[in-house]
């Protein structure tokens, strides 16, 4: 049995991390931590599990963390429970610098442990199927992206998300993106970047040999505008990327299958580890740069 501690107390912590860690059968919570004692204490009484008011000891106390936090607030975290030897089930995205997620895979990789981060499409196995099939079938040019989401409506559990209102659709739904594009197209390598209204922002980024991709992205979308939509266009025509035929529990479910098959298999080889979740950082900090200063940057 695999002991999760885990950090945070929000909708994301509680409806997915906490509920598909119950329902695993290789997999039991072993406390909770949150950065709001009240709701840590709400949340650990509801799975039956101690609250734990510092973040070492819910490290001591279990094999692997699970973190639903900010991603600067988990970034420091997961260094500190990779370099006790804990395990790492990580949120997108991984750091909101390149620093940071730079600290999480030194402690990692310095450590051994296994590491999965939780971009949800890569969990669902008809998206990751299509992905490994149409990446082997190359000649592939260009990619399309445009993830249009309206988080701010009454109601939405992320609208009064700090971070997401600071940083915007690029580091919130930005490594989504780039999580269905990388396995495909390969490596960025060049990062352009335009704002548009509504919080829009435009990626275009050049890949190693030369394919390109577009993102278009904002959480402020009109309602009626909400769209998800990712082509893919080369000398074999165009392919689009089917939504996932899951749910999050079940893809969070299948993140913890697959960070057991790295733990009982001694390997360090998983397709979205840290040093994944690292390459994702690298595009949004330097797509960051590019808006600000106004220029291409080179990576």
């Amino acid at each position: 049995m695999l002991r999760f501690g885990l950090f945070g107390t929000g909708h994301w912590a509680a409806e997915t991390h906490a509920a598909a860690i119950d329902a695993h059968p290789r997999a039991e919570l072993a406390g909770v931590w949150g950065r709001d004692p009240e709701r840590a204490a709400a949340l650990a009484g509801r799975h039956g599990v101690p609250v734990f008011s510092d973040v070492d000891a819910l490290i001591e106390a279990c094999d692997a963390i699970a973190v639903a936090l900010p991603p600067d607030v988990q970034a420091d975290i997961a260094v500190r429970a990779a370099s006790a030897g804990r395990h790492l089930l990580l949120d997108k995205p991984l750091a909101l610098s390149l620093a940071d997620a730079d600290r999480v895979v030194a402690a990692a990789q310095a450590s051994g442990v296994a590491s999965v981060v939780f971009f949800t499409q890569r969990y669902h196995p008809n998206v990751t199927g299509f992905l490994a099939a149409t990446a082997a079938v190359g000649g592939w040019q260009h990619a399309r992206a445009t993830m249009f989401a309206s988080i701010y409506q009454p109601g939405n559990p992320y609208g009064n998300s700090q971070w997401r209102k600071e940083r915007g659709a690029l580091w919130d739904i930005g490594p989504h993106a780039l999580s269905l594009i990388l396995p495909v197209l390969g490596r960025v390598s060049r990062v352009a970047a335009m704002d548009g209204p509504s919080g829009l922002v435009h990626l275009l980024l050049t890949h190693d040999g030369g394919a390109t991709s577009t993102l278009s992205l904002t959480l402020d979308a009109p309602p009626e505008a909400v769209t998800r939509d990712f082509v893919f266009f080369g000398e074999n025509g165009t392919e689009t990327v089917p939504p996932g035929d899951g749910n999050v529990l079940s893809a969070f479910g299948t993140a913890i299958d697959q960070l057991l098959e790295e733990i009982d298999a001694g390997t360090r080889d998983h397709r979205c580890d840290v040093r994944f979740g690292r390459e994702v950082v690298a595009v949004l900090d330097a797509a960051a740069t590019a808006r600000a200063e106004g220029r291409t940057v080179d990576l």
